[in-house]
């Protein structure tokens, strides 16, 4: 009886067991369908090339695809289409029993031109005016055109590239072409691409090369561009094979700056995802770095002569910053002592401890009949080293550099720095480190460069 008892009551609990078992089973909901994610849309009352979109069904998760390179993922959302043509657009709608879509082909009519004139997309195709498209390449010949640092940060804190580091890798030869009419996108290879490992899978003949991988790889023509603006970010999209810099997984490129001479960038790499790189690129006959190709042989347009005195403001235009350093002329703030002049050069330094500027100057200094020394006038903010560097503007790797201490400040002194030991007629660069070796060294004043 015992026996039994425990048998019946071993099988109700096993019964019991079971039955929660069944009833703690996770369900899906319905799967959506074609009609669910049906939509309508209409011109905006603003622009007729503008669309605006709206989601049939409500309680779903939504996925647009614009056919213009955009995407959203509100249930009611807006796109524009500056050129004329067909898009078709496709809302995927979501739950937990599955996804389903639908799509319709929207008919722009006539191209707008006014919706290409953002600031950005003349930036980076040099806009309408300027025929539209324009080509840029690595800044190859400056440091710190390619970097890394982590995911999250704001520049290469882990290592940045020195000059032209990179000549063997295939990565200086690739141009990247951006065409304002139906955002076309070409990426000129030069034939061989440079890849970070772990994407060198992707890439048939791949071979260890510069610390990563090189890997032949045809020119990618008539793909496509856009960039998508957010509150939080500016993003740089691309379509098909073609990419940007060291390939590293991605085509999306967040922009940190983009000018008429710059366009710098950070991007994530695949193989890695705590690791972020950064690429800065130049237009391809920008003079100050002379392109991409390695910068062999590029042509110096400078029209700047010693001695340099800043007094009618022009000389500025022609001179660069990096690091984050900023330069003007500016009226003299400092109006006294060994120097009355009425225009300075200003500069405030930059976050990186190497900011700085520099100019390039029409002719390669002489420290044979020219005199050896170079002098100029400085207000710093504080007392520290100043660093002076020659560079040989086609090649900037053949340079040299001295330091020189600055031992009085909120004060005009005249600092000299001696060349004599320096190749006699190298250099025709001259780079300005002051403040060197320390990140936003303030604001410093600087005049009257020349060689004695």
């Amino acid at each position: 009886m015992k026996k039994t008892t425990f048998l019946i009551f071993s099988a109700a609990l096993i019964l019991g067991i079971s039955s929660c078992k069944d009833d703690e089973a996770p369900t899906l909901g319905v799967a959506p369908t074609e009609a669910d994610a049906a939509f309508t849309y209409a011109p905006s009352a603003s622009n007729k090339n503008i669309i605006e979109f709206t989601a049939s069904n409500t309680g779903f998760t939504y996925s647009w695809d614009f056919s213009n390179g955009t995407t959203a993922t509100t249930k009611e959302a807006s796109a524009s289409y500056p050129s004329k043509g067909t898009y078709t657009v496709t809302l995927t709608v979501f739950n937990s029993g599955g996804s389903a879509k639908s799509s319709q082909d929207i008919i722009i009519a006539e191209d707008d031109a006014t919706l290409l004139n953002s600031p950005l997309f003349t930036f980076l195709t040099g806009g309408a005016a300027a025929g539209g498209t324009k080509t840029w390449v690595i800044d190859s010949t400056r440091s710190a055109h390619l970097g890394v640092g982590p995911v999250g940060g704001t520049w290469p804190e882990w290592w940045s590239a020195d000059p032209l580091i990179k000549t063997t890798s295939g990565l200086y030869n690739d141009k990247y072409s951006f065409t304002l009419t139906d955002f076309k996108f070409d990426h000129f290879t030069g034939g061989y691409v440079f890849v970070k490992t772990g994407s060198q899978s992707q890439f048939s003949g791949a071979f260890q090369n510069s610390d990563d991988w090189t890997a032949p790889f045809a020119d990618q023509i008539g793909e496509s561009w856009t960039i998508i603006e957010t509150e939080k970010d500016t993003t740089l999209k691309l379509t098909g094979k073609g990419f940007l810099g060291m390939y590293t997984g991605v085509r999306e490129y967040k922009i940190t700056k983009l000018s008429e001479n710059e366009l710098s960038l950070r991007y994530v790499d695949v193989a890695d995802p705590t690791t972020a790189w950064y690429l800065r690129l130049v237009p391809e006959n920008f003079p100050v770095d002379g392109g991409g190709s390695g910068g062999e042989n590029p042509e110096n347009t400078s029209t700047i002569v010693l001695p340099i005195d800043f007094e009618d403001g022009s000389d500025t235009a022609q001179w660069e910053s990096f690091g984050g350093s900023t330069l003007a002329v500016i009226n003299n703030p400092q109006n006294g002592g060994i120097n009355t002049s009425n225009k300075v050069l200003e500069t405030v330094h930059g976050g990186e401890t190497w900011a700085g500027i520099f100019v390039n100057l029409k002719d390669k200094f002489d420290f044979t009949t020219g005199g050896s020394t170079i002098t100029m006038k400085v207000f710093a903010p504080a007392t520290g080293t100043f660093r002076v560097k020659m560079e040989n503007f086609a090649k900037p790797t053949e340079n040299v550099e001295k330091d020189i201490t600055v031992s009085t400040a909120n004060q005009w002194v005249e600092i000299s720095v001696d060349f004599s030991d320096a190749g006699a007629t190298n250099f025709d660069r001259l780079v300005l480190f002051p403040g060197w070796d320390v990140a936003n060294a303030g604001t410093f004043y600087i005049d009257d460069i020349d060689q004695k």
